[in-house]
Formats: structure tokens, C-alpha cells, sequence
């Protein structure tokens, strides 16, 4: 290390070439950084998809998902799998576990699907896929007045097609409008009058609209290719098709027997904007492409196709780069304000010259992390850019600490080239290992698990590059550039203003913190338990509920999605009615939160209502002023749009709020086979959570479905040859019908549907006449081959890992409430007693946020005992003295009281990102501790007194410990105390770190100094005890040791 600063001190040329390559080479990665809102990872989800048309939940159930569940036991890398069976479609997820291959669990997970013996006959073939990320970037309406849906998708068809051939958009969906098919919908009195069979005009379809390849004409000079081109593509080309022709000439055209018409699917899947029918344009990015030029790409062409419609209108519902930009600007507008307070700083409490140095190594080290950070594939998101904020003060520390010392030799006399080349030495080992110990505190962000590893492992990444590439610009760059730095003499006049400062820090350390060490030092029972007794406080205070403690701090947003789920079978118009009913209360609330709103802007700027998937099923989505335009949080916004809807009495579920990426805060599920035990279990487990004041919108994901006819063979039926596939073939084939062909027409698979016309299937009546046909060609009414019952079918089956799953979740009423305290509440006392009633039944919570902070929770309990075992190696090593290393430990558990009460006074719970600056504040407080340790440990060698040398060692280091403290609280100062909505997600983790090292600054200054003097106390009796002798306290000392035999033993050095 000797040879190196010496050798940048003599050659400053190879300094300024190297800061000039990063400087350079930093820029162009920092253009070349792909823009997300939140970190790139790598997927770790798998789908299994599977469409069986017509099949029930059950049938799904039965015949696909058990079967393949049953195969993705013991599949290897898989965490869990969780499954939806639903009216003709099944879904499964399966979670792939951190640290494992997605590529390769996904080939295990496709062998695992096609082991399986046999699937229904008539079930389409099964898509598995690694579910791709896609980051959501923008998504528009296109609408106009008195304009069919039909006109509105081609519409949004052509503005597709340009978007995909003009601009770099890779991603876009179309919503607000079923699947276009062609339905030949037969006449049962035509059909009978012709005598032919449902069957028979269905198979003339299959077989006349095709387009055939006949062979080939092989002659002399050329070959001349057969075909057949009677394929039609629309309705009225279908309309001619020959269903039969009688040798006398009698021919049956379709037209003559049914009703062909080109429509949308019945599904329905309809979009309104502002009350008006739309289309909706999603654009998403993948994590390859750069979200900002996209989206801006999408807005101008939204202004251009506006400037050239009339009749239609784009309008923007979200747009995330706004967002993005917005959180962007406030990190960085916090992080320069944050920067030049920590230069103001420097500058006054340090020689004005030094404190340039030191602050120029901010941009070096930045910009050589941003060649890191490209070269591993960090993006430019709110992760990473507030791990940059969080880093700012961190990264001056060892920067104030070395010139600092450097100046301070230089203060002895010494010439400025050797002040640099030994002040830089003496402090090596302390900044070498502070540094090495918060590179280790924050690599456990890579090691947690869950969505908070996946989003903080950017930060962890930003701040170890910035830390290593700050480590080398100081110990060697910045000795070079103060060697060559003309600093004034020690005994130079001062100038006026180096006077005032050097006065306050004089002031600070002399007439404020000298005093105080001494009394503490003097009566050290005092300080101890004062620490030990403000500890006590905070516990109690946290436990009674006076600092508040939940999973994860409120995240403000600018949209508010109501949802609602009628009962299985309520018509269509009935969910819209409901929808508009939503959508005119939330008009109303609009008008009373505007008046309290600091803005006269509308809080509520859009309004997008959606029904489907289902005709049950519907959402209103709210978009609201932009939040840095209102005063007033979206959760307040929620609760009075709530109100004033109040309930809809028909409503199985209605929930209000917005979906978060680590899903609901309360959330229980309830797994059991025994279907009765489980429909019981969650009845009386909503009952009382809906007792629970702080709760709302307390709902469940196990809805009743629609009145079902289930149909039992006669004898009759099998005595005429009919099995139950034959007569529930037919039946099928006539009510939801049989898809004859698909068409590729465009963009659209539009599929040929054959069934009866609706008139003809309106009525169980009409189902109890259907006429079956035998094997002999005989046709009976289904009322005398079949019984009828009529019971209520299932929306949808849910499974866990292989069971039956109900899931309860609702929402808290006031964000800021404890979820821990309720949840523990709900598993210790409403519970127990209905888990008692019905045995059969298990409860998880390993859903919702709690299933991500119990993943966070296990995994940091394996990974932070490691990390800190770790740090405390690193710091042994440089103290050569477990016992030295041990009095760091209280110093790390009493600066969480700095931590809650700092939370307590911005009035904020305590949440997991406070936890997690937590981590980012243990590596800032080995590092002051390093720094007066190692002093004192010098002291001791240079021969002084063991209570001089500790008094004196917080005196030498108070200096350096303060500017510490001070840049980095100055560093995160600005964005702990802007008010914007948008930082209040990453307040909680700035609040841990800035209060946690202000607190812990007395906690270094006064109780270190004091622990090592209770520490020597011990040495002495184990001394005593040990040999009988007693001894005076520098001789327990390990550094008067060390020194004594380096002295004996010259060579060992």
C-alpha cells in the first residue's frame, strides 16, 4: 500500500488520466443505462395453461388440474404451485425458489405435464411458459361519441399496427372487447321441416368451407397445381353453403335453415371512458427496452392521432414514466441538495481545500459504479437511484477520516508529501475494515428472499460499487491530490471565517463533549444504564402501540380500483348498472375532496369502468390528480369514495383500493379437502373479521356460482343404445354449441360457431324438448331419456399446494395501522375456536404481505447471523481482540432506539424498509467505531495512559466522527423531510439510517469510550483471578501487548 500512494504522489499525471478514463468511460454508461420504474430480475414464475371448452369447474378440476398437481409433487426448484379451475380453463403458477435455474425447473415442469396418462378428449393442447416480465409503461383509451365497438377496434387494430411498425413498441394489448366469432345459429322447426339432423347441417359446414390442395398437373414445360378455394371468411359468405342436395334437384342452402351472423363472442369484456365505449391500448416494456423513449414515443403519436381524428378521441389513463420522472427528478433535486449540504458542511468544519478533494471523490465514485452498474445490467429505477441518495453521506466518510488524519500530521510539523503517505497508513486498517464491513451489512440485501431481495438487491449493488470505487479514489488518489495541494502552515493566519468554524468545532469538542466524556467516564454505571433504560422505553413504547409497527409502509398512489363481483348468473346490464351506480357516488365524493384540496384541479381526473371476465364481474378504475397536486393521500380518497357509495346489498364482494406488488396486508387462507368444513370455516372467519373496526372490504376469492341443471340417464336412454357422452354430446352441441372452423381473419382467430338459435335455448322447457337422436336415427325429448336437478354450480375451485384453498383478505381502514398486531390477533384469538369446530380444516398466512415479510423474516434469520458474524470477523482482525469487537455489539442494539424514536417523530410506523436501514446503519456505525478504536489502540502503543488514551481518543476522533454523522444525516435530510407523496415509501429507510446515526454518534463518542474502560475492568479481574496479581491497566491491554512484542520480536513484524 506504501509503494502505491507513493507511487500516484510522484507520478499526479496517472491519477488525472485514470479520473479522466472514469469520468469518460462513467458517462457513456450512464446514457447507456436502460430506464425501469422498478429493478430488473429474472423471472421465477412458470404458467401452465389449458382451454377446455364447455367443462365446469369440476370437470376442469377433475380432469386436468388434479392430475397434474399430482405430477408437480417433488419436482425440484419448485417453492409452491397454486391452481384455478374455472368455467372452460385452467391456470397454474408454479414458483420457482430463489438460486434455482427457471430454464431448467420450467423443462422439469413440462416432463412433469406430459407424464400425465390422459387428458380430456375434446381439451385443447397445454401452453407451459416462463412467464415473461413485462413492465408496465402506459396504457390509453380510444372513444368517441355514437361509435360502434366494432369501428373503435379497428380503429385501435390500425393505431396497433403503427405503433409496431413506427415506434419501438414490442408490447401492446387491446382491451374492452370480446372475441370476434361467426355463429350459425339453427332454426330446430327449419331443421325438423327438412328433416335434417343438428348433426348433419354441422357436419356441412366442417366440410364445404375449406380451401384444398388436389395434386399437382406434372407437363412438358410447366406444373399446374389443383386446388379448391371455397373458404369463406364473413357471415354473408357463408350464407350459400349446401347443406343438402336431393337428386331431384331440391337443394338446402344454410341460409334456409339458420341464422349466420358475424358477433362478438358472449363473454363480455366492455370498457367505458368518462361514459363513453372504448378501447384500451396497453403498452408495456420488456426488460430490454427503455421505458422513458417509449412512452414518450406513445404520447406523441397520441397527439397526432388526436390532431387527425374527429369523431374519435385518445385519451391517457396512466402513464408510468410520468411517475418514473417524478420520483427521478425528487432523488435527484434530494440527492444534489443532499450533495451540496455536504459540501457547505465540509467546507466549514474542514480546511476548504481538503473538503474539495474529499467531495470530488462523489462523482468518481459514481460514475465508476455506473460502469459496473452497466456492465451487470442495473437500470436507472427508484431503487437504485435511492440507493445513490443512501450512499451519498456514506461515501465522504472514509474520504473526511483519511484527510482528517492526513491533516493532522500535517498540524505536527511534518512535510505535506509524508503527512500524506503516514496519515493515510495510520488510517488504513479502521477505513479499510468500515468499508469491508458495510460492502458486508449490505450484500445481505442479494441473499433475502422474496419481492424485497428482488427490488433492494439494485440498492445493495449501487452502494457496494460506489463504496469500493470510493475506497480506492481514497486511499489512492486523494493522498496525491492534498500532496500536492498547497495547504497553508500550521502557523499561517487563519482567515476569519476557518476561525469562526475552527471556534464552534473547538466549542463542540472542548467545552460540550470534553466535560461530558469525563463524567461519564468517571461514573460509567450512569451512562450505561441510561442507554439500557431509554431502550427499555422504546420497547415498551413499540408494544404499547405509541410507535407504530406494520409490514410495509404505505405506498401513495394516483388510481383507486373499486371491484366488484356480483352473484354467479346476474345479467350483464345489472353489473353495469351497478358500475355506473359507482361511478356517480365517486362524482359526488370528487366534489367535496376538491374543496379541501390545495389544488382547484378535480382530484378525480378519469374514470375507466370495465365488466368482465364474466357477466358478474366488473371494476371501476379511478384515476386521481397527480399527487404532487393534492393534499390529500390516496387512502383518505379511498375512504370517501367508500363512503359514499356505502354497500350494494346484491354484491358478493366489493373491495376498494389498488393493488401492491406484495398483495394485501391481511390475508388468511383456508385449506381443506372436506369442502362442507372449509364453506363453513370461511363464513364464520368473515364474520368476525368484519367485526374488526380497522378492517375493510373484507372479502374472499370462493364464489357461488350460477343454477345448474345436472342431468342423470334413464333406463330408457341406455335401453335404446344412448350412453351419457352421447346424449351430453348432444346437448352440449345445441345449447353452447360446436366450433366448426377457425378463420384467420387480420389479426383475429375468429372461430365458427354452430348451435341452436338463442330463442331455441332460452328455457329449461326448451332443454326438456331438445330431441336426442339414437344409434338407429330415432329422436326422443331429453325429458324422457333424462332426470333433471337443479343445484348451484362453483365459479371456480382454488388449490394451495394441492388442496382446496379459500382465501379471506381485506384491507386496513387507516394505512398506518400495525397488520402484525391484527394478524396475530386473528391467529391467536378468532381462529382457534373455529379451527376447533372444524378440525378437518388448516389456516396459512403464508399469503398476502405477510407471506413476503415471513419470507424476508426466514431468510434474514438465516442470512443476517452469517453477515453479522462476518463484520465482527473483519473487525477482529483489526482490533486483534474479540473483547474489543464485543463492546461494538450493544452500540448496534441501542441505536435502535435512534430508529424508532425517529419514526415516532415523523410519524411513521415502523416497517420491514426500516429494518432494512437498519442493515444500512450498522456498516456507518463500524465505521465511526473503527476510526476512535483504532485511535485508541494507537494511543496505547504510543505509551499513554489507559484513561488519557481512551479520553483522548474520543477528544482525537470527535472531529472526523461528527463530519460522518453530519454528511450523511445532510445527505438524506432532504428527502426525510419532503413532504412529496412520492418519497414516502422510501422515507422509512432514510429515517432508520439518519436518526439511527445521529443517535448513535453519542452512542460512539460516550458509551464506546465507556465500554472499554468497563472492558479493561474485566481484564484486570479475569487477570487477577486467574494469576493472583493485581496489575495496572495498560498491562491488559492486547495493543500494549502487540506492541511489547513486535518490540521483543522484531522479525514477526
Amino acid at each position: 500500500m506504501r509503494s502505491a500512494i507513493k507511487f500516484f504522489i510522484k507520478y499526479p499525471a496517472a491519477v488525472y488520466t485514470i479520473m479522466f478514463g472514469i469520468l469518460l468511460f462513467g458517462a457513456v454508461s450512464y446514457f447507456q443505462m436502460n430506464t425501469t420504474f422498478f429493478p430488473v430480475n429474472e423471472s421465477r414464475v412458470i404458467s401452465i395453461q389449458a382451454v377446455y371448452p364447455g367443462a365446469s369447474p369440476q370437470e376442469i378440476e377433475e380432469g386436468i388440474i388434479q392430475k397434474i398437481e399430482d405430477n408437480l409433487k417433488g419436482t425440484s426448484g419448485v417453492e409452491r404451485y397454486t391452481s384455478v379451475s374455472s368455467e372452460n380453463s385452467a391456470s397454474i403458477t408454479v414458483e420457482v425458489l430463489k438460486g434455482y435455474d427457471t430454464d431448467n425447473v420450467l423443462e422439469d415442469v413440462k416432463n412433469a405435464v406430459n407424464s400425465v396418462p390422459s387428458f380430456p378428449t375434446d381439451m385443447e393442447p397445454i401452453v407451459v411458459y416462463k412467464r415473461e416480465n413485462l413492465n408496465f409503461c402506459i396504457n390509453f383509451t380510444i372513444s368517441g361519441e355514437n361509435i360502434d365497438l366494432l369501428t373503435l377496434k379497428e380503429i385501435a387494430r390500425n393505431v396497433e399496427r403503427d405503433m409496431r411498425n413506427e415506434g419501438d413498441v414490442s408490447k401492446i394489448t387491446l382491451n374492452g372487447f370480446p372475441d370476434e366469432e361467426i355463429e350459425i345459429a339453427f332454426d330446430e322447426a327449419a331443421l325438423r321441416s327438412y328433416g335434417i339432423t343438428f348433426q348433419q347441417a354441422a357436419a356441412a359446414v366442417a366440410q364445404s368451407n375449406l380451401d384444398i390442395t388436389g395434386g399437382t398437373i406434372k407437363g412438358d414445360n410447366e406444373e399446374i397445381r389443383i386446388r379448391a378455394e371455397s373458404k369463406a371468411y364473413t357471415a354473408d359468405q357463408l350464407v350459400n353453403i349446401v347443406v343438402r342436395a336431393d337428386a331431384n334437384g331440391s337443394i338446402v342452402y344454410l341460409k334456409d335453415i339458420a341464422s349466420i351472423r358475424d358477433r362478438f363472442a358472449d363473454n363480455p369484456s366492455r370498457t367505458e371512458m368518462n361514459g363513453r365505449p372504448a378501447v384500451e391500448v396497453l403498452v408495456q416494456t420488456t426488460d430490454d427496452q427503455d421505458l422513458l423513449p417509449t412512452a414518450e414515443y406513445v404520447r406523441g403519436y397520441i397527439e397526432e392521432f388526436n390532431a387527425s381524428h374527429e369523431s374519435v378521441k385518445a385519451e391517457i389513463v396512466r402513464d408510468f414514466s410520468v411517475t418514473l420522472e417524478q420520483r427521478r427528478d425528487l432523488l435527484l433535486s434530494n440527492g444534489v441538495v443532499g450533495v451540496l449540504l455536504v459540501l457547505f458542511l465540509l467546507s466549514f468544519f474542514l480546511n476548504i481545500r481538503l473538503a474539495f478533494w474529499v467531495a470530488l471523490g462523489i462523482p468518481i465514485s459514481f460514475l465508476g459504479m455506473f460502469i459496473l452498474a452497466q456492465f451487470f445490467g442495473i437500470t436507472i429505477n427508484v431503487i437504485s437511484l435511492f440507493g445513490m441518495i443512501v450512499v451519498v453521506g456514506i461515501l465522504v466518510d472514509d474520504g473526511i477520516v483519511i484527510s482528517e488524519n492526513i491533516y493532522q500530521h500535517y498540524e505536527s510539523g511534518k512535510s505535506l508529501t509524508r503527512s500524506a503517505v503516514e496519515g493515510t497508513l495510520e488510517v488504513v486498517p479502521a477505513v479499510l475494515s468500515a468499508i469491508l464491513t458495510t460492502v458486508i451489512a449490505f450484500s445481505s440485501f442479494f441473499f433475502i428472499d422474496g419481492r424485497l431481495g428482488d427490488f433492494f438487491g439494485d440498492l445493495a449493488f449501487i452502494v457496494i460499487a460506489t463504496l469500493l470505487i470510493s475506497l480506492a479514489e481514497g486511499f489512492l488518489f486523494l493522498p496525491a491530490h492534498i500532496a500536492h495541494t498547497k495547504l497553508k502552515s500550521p502557523q499561517a493566519k487563519k482567515s476569519r471565517l476557518e476561525r469562526v468554524m475552527d471556534n464552534i468545532m473547538e466549542w463542540l469538542r472542548d467545552k460540550l463533549y470534553s466535560p461530558s466524556l469525563r463524567f461519564f467516564l468517571k461514573y460509567r454505571l450512569i451512562a450505561l444504564s441510561m442507554f439500557v433504560g431509554l431502550l427499555l422505553i422504546t420497547v415498551g413504547a413499540i408494544r404499547g402501540g405509541i410507535i407504530g409497527l406494520t409490514f410495509f409502509p404505505f405506498i401513495e398512489q394516483d388510481n383507486i380500483e373499486v371491484t366488484l363481483s356480483m352473484p354467479a348468473g346476474t345479467r350483464e346490464e345489472t353489473t353495469q348498472k351497478w358500475l355506473d351506480y359507482i361511478e356517480e357516488k365517486a362524482l359526488e365524493a370528487n366534489v367535496a375532496l376538491t374543496e379541501q384540496n390545495i389544488d382547484t384541479s378535480d382530484i378525480i381526473v378519469n374514470i375507466q369502468k370495465t365488466v368482465g371476465p364474466t357477466t358478474y364481474q366488473g371494476n371501476v378504475n379511478i384515476i386521481l390528480l397527480d399527487s404532487e397536486r393534492r393534499s390529500i393521500r390516496s387512502a383518505e380518497i379511498t375512504n370517501a369514495i367508500r363512503e359514499a357509495v356505502g354497500s350494494i346489498y346484491e354484491a358478493e364482494n366489493l373491495s376498494f383500493g389498488t393493488s401492491t406488488p406484495f398483495g394485501k396486508p391481511v390475508s388468511v387462507s383456508l385449506l381443506s379437502n372436506d369442502l362442507e368444513q372449509l364453506e363453513n370455516a370461511k363464513n364464520e372467519l368473515k364474520a368476525n373479521m368484519a367485526d374488526i373496526a380497522i378492517l375493510r372490504d373484507v372479502i374472499d376469492n370462493d364464489k357461488e356460482g350460477a343454477r345448474e341443471v345436472h342431468l342423470t340417464m334413464k333406463t330408457k336412454a341406455r335401453l335404446l343404445g344412448l350412453t351419457l357422452q352421447d346424449v351430453l354430446g348432444q346437448v352440449r352441441q345445441a345449447f353452447f354449441g360446436f366450433e366448426a372452423q377457425r378463420l384467420q381473419r387480420g389479426q383475429d382467430e375468429v372461430k365458427v360457431w354452430v348451435r341452436l338459435e338463442e330463442e331455441d335455448r332460452k328455457s329449461i322447457y326448451q332443454l326438456e324438448e331438445l330431441l336426442i337422436r339414437t344409434p338407429t336415427g330415432d329422436a326422443y325429448p331429453l325429458r324422457e331419456l333424462a332426470y333433471f336437478d337443479i343445484e348451484r354450480g362453483t365459479v371456480s375451485i382454488n388449490h394451495l399446494d394441492g388442496q382446496r384453498e379459500i382465501r379471506v383478505e381485506a384491507d386496513l381502514a387507516d394505512p398506518d395501522e400495525s397488520a402484525p398486531a391484527i394478524i396475530a390477533n386473528i391467529q391467536d384469538s378468532v381462529l382457534p375456536p373455529i379451527l376447533a369446530k372444524y378440525p378437518d380444516v388448516r389456516a396459512s398466512f403464508e399469503t398476502g404481505q405477510n407471506r413476503e415479510a415471513a419470507k424476508t423474516q426466514k431468510s434474514g434469520k438465516l442470512v443476517f447471523p452469517i453477515i453479522f458474524g462476518l463484520m465482527l470477523l473483519v473487525i477482529t482482525f483489526t482490533f486483534k481482540s474479540v473483547l474489543q469487537t464485543a463492546t461494538l455489539v450493544p452500540l448496534i442494539i441501542f441505536s435502535f432506539t435512534g430508529v424508532a424514536w425517529g419514526h415516532f417523530l415523523h410519524d411513521k410506523p415502523l416497517s420491514l424498509f426500516s429494518f432494512l436501514g437498519i442493515i444500512a446503519l450498522i456498516g456507518v456505525i463500524v465505521n465511526d467505531s473503527l476510526v476512535l478504536v483504532g485511535k485508541f489502540n494507537q494511543n496505547m502503543k504510543e505509551g499513554m495512559r489507559f484513561d488519557e488514551a481512551v479520553y483522548e481518543a474520543g477528544r482525537q476522533r470527535f472531529r472526523a466522527i461528527f463530519l460522518t454523522t453530519i454528511t450523511t444525516v445532510a445527505g438524506l435530510a432532504p428527502l426525510i423531510f419532503n413532504k412529496s407523496f412520492q418519497a414516502q415509501f422510501l422515507v422509512p429507510m432514510a429515517i432508520s439510517v439518519a436518526y439511527g446515526i445521529a443517535f448513535a454518534t453519542a452512542l460512539t463518542l460516550v458509551l464506546l469510550p465507556v465500554s472499554l474502560s468497563l472492558l479493561n475492568d474485566f481484564r484486570r479481574f479475569l487477570h487477577t483471578a486467574w494469576t493472583n496479581e493485581r496489575v495496572e491497566k495498560e498491562a491488559v491491554e492486547p495493543a500494549v501487548k502487540a506492541y511489547r512484542n513486535e518490540q521483543e520480536h522484531p522479525d514477526l513484524q
